[in-house]
C-alpha cells in the first residue's frame, strides 16, 4: 500500500502546478551551461523535496530513482561516526544535522568522497548533486567547513542545500547558492489538490470540507494529505462518490477536520490545558514528564515548543500574549544555542506558569 503522497507526488517538473514561475526558473537552470549551487528554503509541506526530485530527474533522467541506502562509517579520533545516506549513480542526499557535533567530519568526509567519483558516461552533466537536509540545524563550524569544502569541489560536484529559514545559515554560505524561496501554497491551492485527489480516489469530499482540511493542516500540502488519507479511515461516509453524491453535504456534515489532528498533538494541547489549570511545582514536574516523552517519541524541540506556545495562547489574555511570545522566542534562541532542549523547553513553562499567576492575581482569580 502506497501513501497517497507518495502515489500522487509529481514526478517531472512538467507536472507541478503550485508555483509556476518558479517552476519555469528551475527549468531554466536545467537547460543552463552553468546549473550553480541552490539554497532551497520555505516552511514543511510546501513541496521543496519534490522540486528537487523533480529537478534532478530534469539533469539527469530517471537513473535518480533507482536509489539505495546506504550507512557510513567515518573515524573521527578515536570515535566512530555512523550516518545513513539515500543516492543514486547521479546523487546523494544526506541529513548531517543528524549526527549532532560531529556533523562538520560529515559534510566534509561525504563531499569529498562523491567529488572524488567521476560520474557515469551516459551523464547528461558531468558533476554529481549533493543534497543536504536541514542545513539550518547544522554547527556553526559544519557551515564553515561547508562553505570551504564547496568552493574546493565545486567542478565535479553541485550543492542543493534545503531549509525552512534562511536565518540560521551563514552568510558566506547563502552568498555562495542561488537562493530559491518555495512559498507554502494557498488554502484553495491545497482544497483544489485535495478534491483532485478525492476523486482519483473515488471519495465524496466537498469543496467546505478540502478548505477546512487545508486551513487546519497550516497550508502544510503533505500533512493535508495524510489528514485527508486519515479521514477515509475515520469517516465511513466518505466513500463512494456514486451512491453518496445527491447527498454529499449531509454525509459530510459531521466530519471535522479538527478531529484528525495528529495524537502528538492533541497530547500537545492537553499539556497547555493542564498548564492553565495549575501552576505548582507538582504540575511542572509532570510538565516536564510529558515533555520527555515527546521528545523520546522523535518529536523536533522546536515543533513541541511551537505548538505548545501555539495552545497557550489560544488560552490567555490578549493582554499577555505578547509577554508569551518574548519568552517563547527567547527560550527558542537558547534552546538552540544549548544541548539539551528539554531544560529550554521546562523553563519556558516555569516562567510562563509564573506570568499566568500574576496575570490570574491582578485579576482576583
Amino acid at each position: 500500500m502506497v501513501l497517497w503522497v507518495e502515489k500522487y507526488r509529481p514526478q517531472s517538473l512538467e507536472a507541478l502546478t503550485l508555483h509556476t514561475q518558479l517552476t519555469a526558473t528551475l527549468q531554466q537552470l536545467i537547460a543552463g551551461e552553468d546549473f550553480p549551487h541552490l539554497l532551497l528554503y520555505g516552511p514543511s509541506g510546501a513541496g521543496k523535496k519534490t522540486r528537487i526530485q523533480s529537478l534532478l530527474r530534469g539533469l539527469f533522467g530517471k537513473g535518480v530513482d533507482k536509489v539505495k541506502v546506504t550507512h557510513k562509517s567515518f573515524k573521527v579520533k578515536s570515535r566512530a561516526i555512523e550516518i545513513s545516506t539515500l543516492g543514486s549513480n547521479y546523487h546523494i542526499e544526506i541529513n548531517p544535522a543528524d549526527v549532532g557535533i560531529s556533523d562538520r567530519h560529515v559534510v566534509q568526509e561525504v563531499i569529498k568522497e562523491i567529488a572524488q567519483t567521476q560520474n557515469v558516461a551516459q551523464a547528461a552533466h558531468a558533476f554529481k548533486v549533493v543534497v543536504l537536509n536541514e542545513v539550518d540545524r547544522l554547527s556553526m563550524q559544519a557551515q564553515q567547513a561547508l562553505r570551504r569544502t564547496m568552493e574546493k569541489y565545486t567542478a565535479s560536484c553541485r550543492l542543493i542545500l534545503v531549509c525552512e529559514s534562511t536565518s540560521r545559515v551563514i552568510a558566506p554560505l547563502r552568498s555562495r547558492c542561488l537562493a530559491v524561496r518555495v512559498p507554502a501554497p494557498s488554502k484553495e491551492e491545497i482544497a483544489n489538490i485535495l478534491t483532485h485527489i478525492a476523486g482519483k480516489e473515488g471519495l465524496n469530499v466537498p469543496q467546505p470540507l478540502a478548505l477546512s482540511i487545508a486551513e487546519e493542516s497550516g497550508r502544510n500540502l503533505r500533512r493535508a494529505i495524510l489528514m485527508m488519507e486519515a479521514a477515509k479511515v475515520k469517516f465511513p461516509q466518505l466513500g463512494g462518490i456514486g451512491a453518496a453524491a445527491a447527498s454529499s453535504a449531509s454525509a459530510a456534515a459531521p466530519v471535522n477536520a479538527s478531529l484528525l489532528k495528529a495524537d502528538w498533538e492533541q497530547f500537545i494541547d492537553n499539556v497547555g490545558k493542564s498548564i492553565c489549570e495549575e501552576q505548582s511545582p507538582a504540575r511542572l514536574l509532570r510538565i516536564r514528564a510529558n515533555i520527555y516523552e515527546l521528545l523520546t517519541n522523535a518529536i523536533p524541540p522546536d515543533v513541541i515548543l511551537r505548538t505548545l506556545v501555539l495552545s497557550l495562547l489560544r488560552r490567555v489574555d490578549d493582554s499577555v500574549k505578547h509577554e508569551v511570545v518574548q519568552l517563547a522566542a527567547f527560550y527558542d534562541h537558547r534552546m538552540h544555542q544549548g544541548s539539551k532542549p528539554i531544560f529550554h523547553i521546562e523553563a519556558f513553562v516555569a516562567k510562563f506558569m509564573a506570568l499566568f499567576r500574576r496575570w490570574l492575581i491582578s485579576f482576583g482569580a
